[in-house]
Parts: structure tokens; C-alpha cells; sequence
């Protein structure tokens, strides 16, 4: 496998997992509310599990409230059933067309734990990344024992497999400290 290969597949495996934990940290709660919360929750919807943002539409009338409209109102029972089986900590009020979902202000010590799960997000990111450098490495080190590249090239391919790397984790890094930082923010 040529090095310009070794490298774009090393990458967008990088990126898969970089854009992966900023999905993730969308969903944690900070002091607004946002459509993300909820809009991953897994309904049961005529016999199969779909996400809640398929079967409905997710508003934020108010900073503390999102507002929940599904497009078939028989469906709120199950809405309702997906919320509370979630570790959310919300409890839905239907009104029989629409369900209201008021978030209570957020504690230091929740605040700090959110904070934490964030931190844990991004770790996680980080052994994603880590083990794209060690196949590419890898890759490479086939490559190269295969009469596909040099010595030379082999160790400018690792360097370039680093440099990605740093790139990648920095990039996780400033993600989950923003992140937290919005958490934290009274």
C-alpha cells in the first residue's frame, strides 16, 4: 500500500473519531436546552426502535424547555415511555398533541459531572485515534518489509502518522475543553 494511502486511510479514521465524540458531547445537557438532548432517543415506532428526531419535531420554545410535536399524535405514549426509560432525569407533561420537557437549573455538582463524562468522551476519542496511528504503523511496517518503501520512507511515513496524530488528539483536546468550559458556565 503506497504511503499517500497508508496516510488518507490514517486520517479518516482520525476524523471518524474526532467528529464522532463531537456528536456525542452535543447530546450532554449545559445550562440550554438544545434539540440534541433528546433527538437521539430511541422510540419503539410500529415494532422497530427509530430516533426520536424521525418520528417528530424537536423545539426550544424556551431556553429551559424543549417542546416535542410528533407528526402522528397516537405516537406520544411510546415518546413519553423512550424519555422516561432514559437516563435523562426529565419528566415529560403531554398535553395529548404536544410533549414539554422542562429542564431544572443544573447543580455544581451535576455541572461537575457532566464536565467529567466530557473528559471520558474524549479519552475515549483519543484510544480511537491511538489505534489508527498503531494500524497504520503497521500498514507501513508491511509495506515496507514487502520492498514497498525505503527505510527512509518508512520512518517520514511514521513521522507523518505522529504528526496526524497530534493533530487529531489537540484537536479532541480543545473540543472536550470548550466543551466543558460551556458546562461549567453558570
Amino acid at each position: 500500500m503506497p504511503q499517500d494511502d497508508i496516510l488518507l486511510e490514517c486520517e479518516e479514521q482520525m476524523e471518524k473519531a474526532a467528529a464522532h465524540v463531537l456528536h456525542e458531547m452535543r447530546a450532554l445537557r449545559t445550562g440550554r436546552a438544545s434539540p440534541a438532548l433528546v433527538e437521539h432517543l430511541s422510540v419503539e415506532y410500529y415494532g422497530s426502535m427509530t430516533n426520536l428526531k424521525s418520528i417528530a419535531i424537536i423545539s426550544v420554545p424556551e431556553a429551559a424547555q424543549l417542546l416535542i410535536k410528533p407528526f402522528q399524535p397516537q405516537d406520544i405514549k411510546a415518546i413519553e415511555r423512550a424519555i422516561n426509560d432514559s437516563k435523562l432525569g426529565l419528566s415529560p407533561h403531554s398535553d395529548g398533541k404536544t410533549i414539554r420537557l422542562n429542564l431544572p437549573p443544573m447543580s455544581q455538582q451535576r455541572r461537575q459531572q457532566m464536565a467529567g463524562q466530557c473528559k471520558d468522551m474524549g479519552e475515549h476519542a483519543k484510544i480511537s485515534i491511538r489505534g489508527a496511528r498503531r494500524d497504520a504503523n503497521k500498514a507501513a511496517e508491511q509495506d515496507e518489509k514487502a520492498g514497498g518503501m525505503t527505510e527512509d520512507e518508512l520512518k517520514s511515513c511514521k513521522e507523518s502518522i505522529n504528526e496526524l496524530t497530534k493533530t487529531y488528539e489537540h484537536k479532541v483536546e480543545s473540543s472536550v475543553t470548550s466543551k466543558q468550559a460551556e458546562i461549567m458556565d453558570v
